[in-house]
């Protein structure tokens, strides 16, 4: 008797938790109808057949197939594997190349022709049920109903699908929000006033100005949420699955495509009050470059702040000297770091610890060696893994000429030899394919003699160069600066504050590019910067 393996899904929460164990009882009668030896049950509860992805049962099926386990596999149709052409057809080859029979309860041993119509079925499913559910939706629309998502300020009415009720104290909190707004106060003030009072915020821990002001693209946001007024819209999103990590990612529809119906029992402003803060947002406004060609100053970008991590942003001006602050801090008040700090001392503290730090041989030696064990290591996998994927694709080249050779000599009939050659040649082509992907190794090499003496003539006057701003004069030296950090983490000290700059040494290590493309510090080590520079642990 085969050994056999029975699989079985259902789709979603909806459905009935017994589906499982009536398919197995199905394939169980089955196979004892036909001399099959179950040895082992697998499923997946609650899980969509779109993907692969997520879905443990059938990923402990496949891994036991690759060891032997059993010689069928048993489904009540082979829609139960999967809805995707690819994942289905995927599926089959592998288990046909293990030497696994297929079978499903009411369409029989699977092979190419249904494995192809099986799929492309399963696929014209799932498509004709998104339209059908978009449908539906639509229709909930239209009749003043909520078609799904959490909206803060309503909560959904039980036993009442698509119905929502007011939430009064969230509702109140949207008021204050909108009549503050049109007022003349910030998001940012807004956000910072709420998270002090201790009232909840939509998700997450605090409110942040991101939170009010929303995205205009996407039309998420309190401002922007026109259900606050009294209209529902939906449709301002697509979501669409990830074919290589099986996840849904959503995608902003254009406006044209978006569904509106009035639903006035919803609002919880006045549409003038809600007009009126959508022209101060639209007066506000400004389209930010997605790309920033040059940076305005020195290190912008690279500033962090060292109590939370956020980022270090323009605050204002002071007497023509610019000075920054906790974005964090500024956006929602969740940073205790409410220090002040002047640019230009950081860029002098940056550019002063870099000119010292670059021009001590010992400690650019230290960094060259950190970094070198580091890349000679990174080397080797990366030559371990091309080596892999190079035998595997001479093996594979010679069973296909072994299969030629059985093909000439007449050894093998030529349905058999055909569906060989085809599948050897698939995995050919897949091994070339993640071989030219795979990463070269690369060439180590050790810290160039010159290195020393390009950086000391390069370093020699970085205060003097920097002394009146980034300036087109600038703008290039500038950039190579920027190459030379990946971020300076800023902490208040008592004085002042202090500094730790984090780099890498990557072209240090190159001669030939050298020059202009100088980086510091080596495989996420970083160098410590308070009155000067210290060099990191050895070994980081």
């Amino acid at each position: 008797m085969k050994r056999t393996a029975i699989y079985a899904r259902f789709s979603t929460e909806l459905q009935n938790d017994r589906s499982i164990e009536d398919q197995i009882h199905l394939c169980r009668t089955h196979a004892e109808r036909q001399g099959l030896n179950v040895t082992a049950t697998y499923f997946d509860r609650a899980r969509s057949g779109a993907s692969v992805y997520g879905r443990d049962g059938l990923m402990e099926l496949l891994h036991s197939a690759r060891g032997g386990s059993f010689d069928v596999i048993l489904v009540e149709s082979l829609d139960r594997l999967s809805r995707d052409q690819e994942d289905l057809a995927g599926i089959w080859k592998r288990l046909t190349f293990a030497g696994i029979e297929l079978r499903a309860v009411h369409e029989g041993t699977a092979d190419q022709v249904q494995i192809g119509v099986r799929g492309l079925l399963g696929s014209l499913y799932l498509a004709d049920l998104a339209n059908k559910v978009r449908r539906g939706m639509d229709g909930v629309v239209r009749d003043g109903r909520h078609a799904g998502g959490r909206a803060y300020g309503y909560r959904p009415v039980p036993g009442k699908p698509g119905e929502l009720e007011i939430v009064a104290g969230e509702a109140a909190v949207v008021c204050r929000i909108f009549t503050e707004y049109v007022t003349g106060r910030t998001p940012r003030e807004i956000a910072h006033d709420l998270n002090s009072e201790g009232i909840p915020a939509p998700r997450g821990k605090r409110w942040g100005a991101s939170t009010i002001n929303g995205n205009k693209a996407r039309h998420h946001g309190i401002l922007l949420n026109e259900l606050y007024a009294g209209v529902l819209v939906w449709n301002r999103v697509r979501m669409v699955k990830d074919p290589d990590t099986g996840r849904r990612v959503s995608r902003p529809n254009p406006p044209e495509e978006w569904k509106r119906a009035d639903a006035p029992e919803m609002a919880v402003v006045d549409r003038a009050l809600f007009d009126a803060a959508q022209a101060r947002k639209k007066d506000r406004g400004h389209d930010a470059p997605q790309r920033q060609r040059k940076a305005r100053y020195l290190l912008s970008g690279l500033l962090k702040c060292g109590c939370c991590g956020g980022g270090l942003s323009v605050k204002d001006r002071d007497h023509g000297r610019v000075r920054v602050q906790c974005s964090t801090r500024r956006e929602s008040g969740a940073c205790e770091n409410a220090r002040v700090l002047y640019m230009d001392e950081i860029e002098a503290a940056v550019l002063g610890g870099l000119k010292q730090h670059l021009k001590t041989p010992d400690l650019l030696r230290e960094f060259a060696e950190a970094y070198q064990r580091e890349r000679e290591r990174a080397t080797v996998d990366k030559r371990r893994l091309r080596a892999g994927l190079e035998a595997k694709l001479a093996e594979t080249k010679r069973l296909l000429d072994r299969a030629w050779s059985d093909y000439e000599a007449e050894r093998l009939p030529t349905e058999v030899i055909g569906a060989r050659m085809r599948d050897l040649l698939a995995r050919q082509k897949d091994l070339e394919a993640e071989l030219t992907a795979a990463p070269e190794a690369e060439k180590v090499i050790g810290l160039h003699p010159g290195a020393l003496r390009q950086y000391e003539r390069y370093v020699g006057d970085l205060e003097g160069v920097f002394a009146k701003g980034v300036s087109p004069e600038t703008e290039d030296a500038a950039d190579r600066i920027r190459r030379l950090i990946a971020r300076v983490v800023v902490s208040p000290g008592q004085p002042g504050f202090t500094l730790r700059l984090e780099g890498r040494l990557a072209e240090l290590m190159e001669a030939p590019t050298l020059y202009p493309n100088m980086r510091i510090s080596a495989s996420g080590g970083t160098v410590v910067a308070e009155e000067g520079l210290e060099p990191p642990t050895r070994g980081l």
